[in-house]
């Protein structure tokens, strides 16, 4: 008795052209265009994995259609898409950023002739008024760790520093100990494409990074050898990850009854805009801060003016 023969179901090749035609025609050009601003135009790994997370929304918008045939009329739905999504202004405005930059890559590789996302247009940004803490808030938040919470020490050199540089939660995280120089009075941030900046230390927040050093990270590092390098080190030994960052502080603005959307960015708002309210030199904070166009240190200047505006329409008779 012969073996009985099962016949072998051919591929459904139209099932398969349904299921390729169903990925947008743009993503293959996602790999090699994030290698790219990887390799060519130094970009953070953070500033990648952005870009990444921007475009395939974009995707999603795109569907089937190819992005190399959009006209104008089709892409300026794109940011009004997003709106409807409910992303903020200023997160609208970054995925215009992505797409521009990935449009350019397009070119560079000769896949588009011109770069249609220039022509979109954004909010100004400086309309948004970034949130910022009044130096008696910011004295409570700083204060906020107590010896009833675990790392305590640690956690105000964490907030202590976030203040004093202004630094992002990205930068602390990477923060090693051979960037502070405590007795210098200055600490070495490595920011956006891995750009070095120096930022004064004042008194306080070299006391806590002092203190933290003596009692707690001793502590921290028992548990990994060799000893890490990092400056702020989680439960385990590793680097402080800049999510847990944002969980502490957020715990610790909770306490404090302080505003809800507070953040790791707050700080940096309250940094910039307390240095330009008291005085200091534009460009001197643009510095520090790590911006590359002083247009986005501006604004704090309008932070300020708006606070003064508010001052003078409460107290002034003809407010």
């Amino acid at each position: 008795m012969s073996p009985v023969r099962r016949k072998t179901r051919p591929p459904n090749k139209a099932r398969a052209s349904k299921k390729s035609n169903s990925v947008s025609p743009g993503k293959r050009f996602l790999a090699p265009f994030l290698d790219y601003a990887r390799s060519e135009c130094h970009l953070s790994e953070n500033t990648v994995l952005a870009y990444r997370r921007d475009l395939i929304r974009f995707f999603k918008w795109l569907g089937k259609r190819n992005p190399v045939k959009l006209d104008i009329r089709q892409l300026a739905d794109y940011p009004a898409w997003l709106r409807r999504e409910d992303l903020a202004p200023a997160s609208v405005a970054r995925h215009i950023v992505a797409l521009r930059v990935f449009f350019r890559y397009l070119q560079l590789e000769g896949v588009l002739v011109d770069n249609l996302a220039e022509l979109l247009g954004t909010q100004k940004l400086w309309q948004r008024v970034p949130a910022v803490l009044s130096a008696a808030e910011v004295d409570r938040l700083l204060a906020s760790p107590t010896r009833d919470d675990p790392h305590w020490r640690r956690d105000r050199a964490m907030l202590e520093l976030l203040y004093a540089t202004g630094c992002r939660a990205s930068e602390l995280s990477g923060l090693k100990v051979a960037d502070v120089h405590l007795k210098e009075g200055y600490c070495v941030c490595h920011g956006k494409g891995d750009k070095q900046r120096i930022v004064p230390l004042g008194k306080r927040s070299r006391q806590a990074v002092e203190e933290y050093l003596g009692r707690d990270r001793k502590a921290l590092c028992k548990r990994v050898t060799p000893e890490p390098p990092w400056l702020l080190l989680s439960a385990r030994g590793g680097p402080l990850r800049r999510e847990r960052i944002w969980e502490l502080l957020k715990k610790y603005a909770a306490r404090e009854r302080l505003s809800q959307a507070a953040s790791p960015h707050t700080l940096r708002h309250s940094f910039a805009t307390h240095l330009l309210a008291g005085g200091a030199d534009m460009r001197q904070v643009q510095e520090m801060l790590g911006h590359a166009s002083i247009a986005t240190t501006q604004i704090y200047t309008h932070v300020d003016v708006s606070r003064l505006r508010k001052v003078h329409q409460q107290f002034h008779p003809r407010g």
